[in-house]
Protein backbone atom coordinates (compact mmCIF):
# COMPACT_ATOMS: atom_id res chain seq x y z
CA UNK A 1 0.00 0.00 0.00
CA UNK A 2 1.23 4.14 -0.94
CA UNK A 3 2.63 5.75 1.77
CA UNK A 4 0.93 9.27 1.98
CA UNK A 5 4.24 10.59 0.72
CA UNK A 6 4.00 8.70 -2.54
CA UNK A 7 0.27 9.72 -2.85
CA UNK A 8 1.52 13.08 -2.62
CA UNK A 9 4.51 12.77 -5.05
CA UNK A 10 2.14 10.74 -7.30
CA UNK A 11 -0.48 14.18 -7.20
CA UNK A 12 2.26 16.08 -8.17
CA UNK A 13 3.83 14.10 -10.82
CA UNK A 14 -0.20 13.66 -12.43
CA UNK A 15 -0.79 17.84 -12.11
CA UNK A 16 2.94 18.83 -13.72
CA UNK A 17 1.83 16.49 -16.66
CA UNK A 18 -1.63 17.98 -17.24
CA UNK A 19 -2.32 20.24 -20.06
CA UNK A 20 -3.66 23.57 -18.81
CA UNK A 21 -6.96 23.26 -19.77
CA UNK A 22 -7.76 20.67 -17.09
CA UNK A 23 -8.46 22.63 -14.13
CA UNK A 24 -9.75 20.24 -11.25
CA UNK A 25 -10.83 16.36 -10.94
CA UNK A 26 -13.90 16.75 -13.40
CA UNK A 27 -12.17 18.02 -16.33
CA UNK A 28 -9.51 15.22 -15.85
CA UNK A 29 -12.81 12.86 -15.10
CA UNK A 30 -13.98 13.84 -18.27
CA UNK A 31 -11.31 13.91 -20.61
CA UNK A 32 -9.71 10.48 -18.88
CA UNK A 33 -13.20 9.06 -19.57
CA UNK A 34 -13.18 9.71 -23.15
CA UNK A 35 -9.72 7.65 -23.52
CA UNK A 36 -10.79 4.83 -20.82
CA UNK A 37 -13.14 2.21 -21.79
CA UNK A 38 -11.72 -0.72 -20.18
CA UNK A 39 -14.48 -0.61 -17.45
CA UNK A 40 -16.79 1.77 -15.86
CA UNK A 41 -16.14 5.42 -15.92
CA UNK A 42 -14.40 7.68 -13.62
CA UNK A 43 -16.13 10.26 -10.88
CA UNK A 44 -14.88 13.27 -10.61
CA UNK A 45 -14.59 12.58 -6.73
CA UNK A 46 -12.11 9.52 -7.90
CA UNK A 47 -10.12 12.01 -10.03
CA UNK A 48 -10.35 14.65 -7.46
CA UNK A 49 -8.95 11.88 -5.07
CA UNK A 50 -5.71 11.45 -7.69
CA UNK A 51 -5.37 14.87 -7.88
CA UNK A 52 -5.26 15.68 -4.09
CA UNK A 53 -2.80 12.90 -3.04
CA UNK A 54 -5.66 10.73 -1.86
CA UNK A 55 -5.13 7.51 -3.75
CA UNK A 56 -2.99 6.16 -6.94
CA UNK A 57 -5.01 4.64 -9.63
CA UNK A 58 -4.70 1.12 -10.56
CA UNK A 59 -2.02 -0.50 -13.84
CA UNK A 60 -5.11 -0.27 -15.61
CA UNK A 61 -6.15 3.71 -15.68
CA UNK A 62 -2.67 4.33 -14.98
CA UNK A 63 -1.73 3.08 -18.38
CA UNK A 64 -4.62 4.92 -20.02
CA UNK A 65 -3.11 8.22 -17.79
CA UNK A 66 0.68 7.42 -18.90
CA UNK A 67 -0.35 7.06 -23.01
CA UNK A 68 -2.97 10.44 -22.79
CA UNK A 69 0.16 12.45 -21.13
CA UNK A 70 2.81 10.64 -23.42
CA UNK A 71 4.72 9.73 -19.96
CA UNK A 72 6.38 6.47 -18.45
CA UNK A 73 3.84 4.33 -16.29
CA UNK A 74 6.58 3.65 -14.29
CA UNK A 75 7.57 7.08 -13.75
CA UNK A 76 4.07 8.65 -13.62
CA UNK A 77 3.26 5.74 -10.77
CA UNK A 78 6.88 5.94 -8.34
CA UNK A 79 9.00 8.77 -10.24
CA UNK A 80 12.48 8.42 -11.76
CA UNK A 81 14.36 5.61 -11.03
CA UNK A 82 17.00 6.06 -8.33
CA UNK A 83 19.90 7.69 -9.70
CA UNK A 84 22.70 4.44 -9.40
CA UNK A 85 20.50 2.40 -11.41
CA UNK A 86 20.08 4.55 -14.64
CA UNK A 87 22.43 3.69 -17.43
CA UNK A 88 24.90 6.27 -18.32
CA UNK A 89 23.97 8.61 -21.34
CA UNK A 90 25.91 8.50 -24.46
CA UNK A 91 28.54 10.57 -25.26
CA UNK A 92 27.22 14.03 -26.23
CA UNK A 93 24.03 13.51 -24.54
CA UNK A 94 22.76 15.54 -21.83
CA UNK A 95 20.86 14.57 -18.50
CA UNK A 96 17.18 16.73 -18.59
CA UNK A 97 17.16 19.48 -16.42
CA UNK A 98 15.35 19.07 -13.13
CA UNK A 99 13.88 21.29 -10.63
CA UNK A 100 16.74 20.26 -8.49
CA UNK A 101 19.32 21.38 -11.19
CA UNK A 102 17.79 24.61 -11.86
CA UNK A 103 17.48 25.50 -8.31
CA UNK A 104 21.23 24.17 -8.04
CA UNK A 105 21.89 26.44 -10.98
CA UNK A 106 20.16 29.57 -9.93
CA UNK A 107 22.17 29.73 -6.42
CA UNK A 108 25.58 29.10 -8.29
CA UNK A 109 24.70 31.99 -10.84
CA UNK A 110 23.83 34.13 -7.85
CA UNK A 111 27.55 33.61 -6.00
CA UNK A 112 29.20 34.36 -9.00
CA UNK A 113 27.35 37.64 -9.38
CA UNK A 114 29.18 38.63 -6.59
CA UNK A 115 32.92 37.46 -7.29
CA UNK A 116 35.27 39.78 -8.78
CA UNK A 117 36.27 40.01 -12.54
CA UNK A 118 39.22 38.18 -11.53
CA UNK A 119 37.27 35.23 -9.76
CA UNK A 120 34.78 35.25 -12.76
CA UNK A 121 37.46 34.87 -15.25
CA UNK A 122 39.06 32.04 -13.25
CA UNK A 123 35.89 30.00 -12.56
CA UNK A 124 35.01 30.37 -15.97
CA UNK A 125 38.55 28.89 -16.99
CA UNK A 126 38.22 25.89 -14.77
CA UNK A 127 34.65 25.18 -16.14
CA UNK A 128 35.87 25.18 -19.51
CA UNK A 129 38.75 22.65 -18.38
CA UNK A 130 36.09 20.75 -17.13
CA UNK A 131 33.89 20.72 -19.97
CA UNK A 132 36.88 19.90 -22.55
CA UNK A 133 36.65 23.53 -23.96
CA UNK A 134 36.59 24.32 -27.63
CA UNK A 135 39.08 22.98 -29.97
CA UNK A 136 40.38 25.97 -30.16
CA UNK A 137 40.56 26.92 -26.73
CA UNK A 138 42.35 23.75 -26.07
CA UNK A 139 45.23 24.30 -29.06
CA UNK A 140 45.60 27.53 -27.84
CA UNK A 141 45.95 26.46 -24.15
CA UNK A 142 48.65 23.72 -25.14
CA UNK A 143 50.67 26.06 -26.67
CA UNK A 144 50.49 28.54 -23.36
CA UNK A 145 51.67 25.46 -21.64
CA UNK A 146 54.64 24.75 -23.77
CA UNK A 147 55.71 28.12 -23.66
CA UNK A 148 55.87 28.36 -20.05
CA UNK A 149 57.57 24.97 -19.31
CA UNK A 150 60.34 26.90 -18.26
CA UNK A 151 64.03 28.12 -19.34
CA UNK A 152 64.49 27.28 -22.93
CA UNK A 153 67.50 27.87 -25.62
CA UNK A 154 66.50 31.09 -26.13
CA UNK A 155 66.77 32.82 -22.76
Amino acid sequence: MPTSKEKAAFAKRLKDSLPKDIKGGTDLAREFNLLYSSGPAVSPQTAHKWLAGTTIPKRDKLQVLAAWLQKDVHWLHYGPAPSGKTKPLARGEKYPLTPETVELVTQMANRFAGLSPKQRNLVEELITEFDGGTQQETGAASEDASKDKGPSAES
